[in-house]
């Protein structure tokens, strides 16, 4: 049992920053090793004899953590393990922690939180995330006092601690239209999107055209959508279970199992596997759920890079999560300024989606590394369409008297829209349903 050199070097800088800071957060990738580290701290405080209180949000990272602390040998006497919404209404039961650690951090503003760090001043705190910030991008200035800036996801591809992927975006639902409440999509407009059979067969298709027979953890909007998803990829064959945070315990324990035991194919969800869920052998995440939170972003795409010898993951994002939030190795700088917006990147490294086989790549590659399509420069694509929208004569503009079907090139579909008295948006729009935009 040894800490890896990146995860000694975090541990050093802990040591270091309670020189001059009591409120460190360690920011992490999903993946990095992130409970070892923190059963490592939590034993050498408790063979020291030092009371760590130890705060989850969820009961299955309760679970998950208990086992780890155990295993790596920490002394449990002096332990308590508590979810928040628990610890929160037994603050006076509770005995006086020396170290309050968080896990997944970026819930620390909330008010129950917040309510248990003033009841025990006199404790240091420290909290784990892999992305330190507030759902409006602000940072936790106003909970932590120093950010402790772990590998970044491309050293951990590299070293060979997460799986390489490969993310595909082929466009499902437009969700430029859907409107904002409390800084996420709202969730009635989101569900309303996901009504057409047409939608559910384009997304099994793509599993199986991408990742056919592997294991896929589905991020669903509404467990609507989760339920209806699961009867698709059931109605198709294929083995998908559903849980959301109403199913029965031991019901959602069993499914959780066979689904790590390989039985279970798709899993679908809404927002529940996610943080602390540890599932190296899940190979393909489908994104369905459109959101503004960089953090949630982080947490689902990343889901399926566990490391497992000789693997790839695969990211197939639905609903155009990747143009709002960049590649999941993109490197950020994390900064503690709780504005809004402090946290987003300077510059969101801007992507683009190969129009033959959905991969999604930095917008200065040429050829697409997947089938090799060369991307033309988008001076010479508007070019090529300007020329070709319509066939020009002497009499003036021949009507076009093909059928939608029968258009074979953009041109050919500005050529009908203006033929039909269309606007041209319908010409593009139509092209990006066909996957040529």
């Amino acid at each position: 049992m040894k800490l890896r050199p990146y995860q000694e070097e975090i541990l050093n800088k802990v040591r270091q920053s309670y020189k001059e800071y009591k409120k460190p957060c360690i920011v992490s990738p999903c993946g990095s090793g992130k409970s070892i580290l923190i059963a490592e701290i939590v034993k050498g405080a408790t063979h020291k004899k030092n009371r760590v209180l130890f705060l989850v949000h969820r009961q299955e990272l309760f679970d998950q953590i208990e086992e780890t602390l155990r295993w790596w040998g920490a002394d449990m006497d002096y332990v308590k393990l508590g979810m928040v919404q628990t610890i929160v209404r037994r603050l006076t039961a509770t005995q006086t922690p020396a170290i309050i650690i968080t896990d997944e951090n970026h819930h620390a503003p909330a008010a129950s939180y917040r309510k248990i760090y003033d009841h025990f001043p006199d404790a240091m705190l420290i909290g784990f995330t892999a992305t330190p910030c507030r759902l409006n991008g602000g940072g936790l200035g106003d909970v932590n006092d120093k950010l402790i800036i772990g590998p970044t996801v491309k050293e951990l591809i590299l070293w060979g601690n997460l799986a390489p992927y490969k993310y595909y975006a082929p466009e499902t639902v437009d969700t430029s239209k859907l409107h904002i409440r409390a800084g996420e999509f709202k969730a009635e407009e989101v569900e309303e999107l996901f009504q057409s059979k047409y939608i559910w067969g384009d997304v099994i298709k793509h599993y199986r055209k991408l990742s056919d027979g592997l294991q896929a953890i589905c991020y669903c909007s509404s467990i609507k959508q989760s339920k209806e998803m699961t009867e698709a990829f059931q109605d198709e064959g294929i083995n998908a279970r559903h849980i959301d945070g109403d199913t029965p315990t031991e019901e959602r324990k069993e499914v959780i199992q066979k689904f790590r035991d390989g039985t279970v194919t798709i899993l679908c969800n809404v927002d529940l596997i996610g943080e602390g869920f540890d599932v190296p052998d899940c190979n393909t995440v489908i994104l369905l759920r459109p959101t503004k939170s960089l953090g949630l972003f982080i947490q689902q795409s990343m889901r399926c890079m566990r490391f497992k010898p000789g693997k790839l993951a695969i990211i197939i994002d639905h609903v155009g999560n990747v143009g709002r939030h960049g590649l999941p190795d993109q490197e950020r700088v994390w900064t503690l300024e709780f504005e809004k917006g402090s946290n987003k990147p300077k510059e969101i490294a801007p992507v683009k989606q190969c129009p033959q086989c959905y991969m999604t790549v930095y917008s200065n590659i040429t050829e697409c590394p997947e089938c090799g399509y060369v991307f033309r420069k988008e001076a010479e694509e508007k070019k090529l369409i300007d020329s070709d929208l319509v066939e020009v004569k002497e009499g003036g503009f021949v009507v076009d008297t093909r059928t939608l079907e029968e258009c074979k090139s953009i041109g050919d579909l500005y050529s009908y829209a203006k033929s039909h008295g269309y606007k041209p948006g319908y010409a593009y729009l139509e092209a990006k349903r066909r996957g040529w935009l």
